[in-house]
C-alpha cells in the first residue's frame, strides 16, 4: 500500500508541474503558471486517486487479514497525498513566489 500510495503521490506532482510547465511556455507569469497549473491538474489528481481510494473501500470490504491492511493503508496514503499535493505543495510554492518575486522559475 505505501509503495503504490508513494508512485501515486509523485504521479500528482509530475502532473502539476506539466501543467506549469506548459503555462510558463504558453507566456504566464510565475504565480499566473501556478495558480493555472494547479486548477487545470486538479480534475486529473482527483480522479485518479478516487477511483484507487473507491478500490480500496471494496478491497477493505471484501478482503481479509492482509488484504484489509493493505486497503487501510492505501486509503490513508491516499488521502494524505491527495491533501499534500493539491493543498500543501500549493501554498508552500505560492507563498515562495509572492515572497521572492522571481522573474522566472525553471522546471
Amino acid at each position: 500500500g505505501i509503495v503504490l500510495t508513494v508512485g501515486m503521490a509523485v504521479d500528482a506532482n509530475v502532473l502539476i508541474f506539466e501543467r506549469i510547465r506548459e503555462e510558463l511556455r504558453n507566456g504566464k507569469s510565475p504565480l499566473n503558471a501556478v495558480d493555472t497549473g494547479y486548477q487545470r491538474a486538479y480534475g486529473t489528481i482527483l480522479d485518479a486517486n478516487i477511483t484507487t481510494f473507491i478500490a480500496a473501500i471494496i478491497l477493505f470490504q471484501i478482503g481479509s487479514g492482509p488484504v484489509r491492511g493493505f486497503s487501510v493503508t492505501l486509503a490513508i496514503g491516499i488521502l494524505t497525498s491527495v491533501f499534500t499535493a493539491v493543498t500543501l505543495t500549493r501554498l508552500i510554492v505560492v507563498y515562495y513566489l509572492r515572497r521572492k518575486r522571481p522573474s522566472a522559475i525553471s522546471l
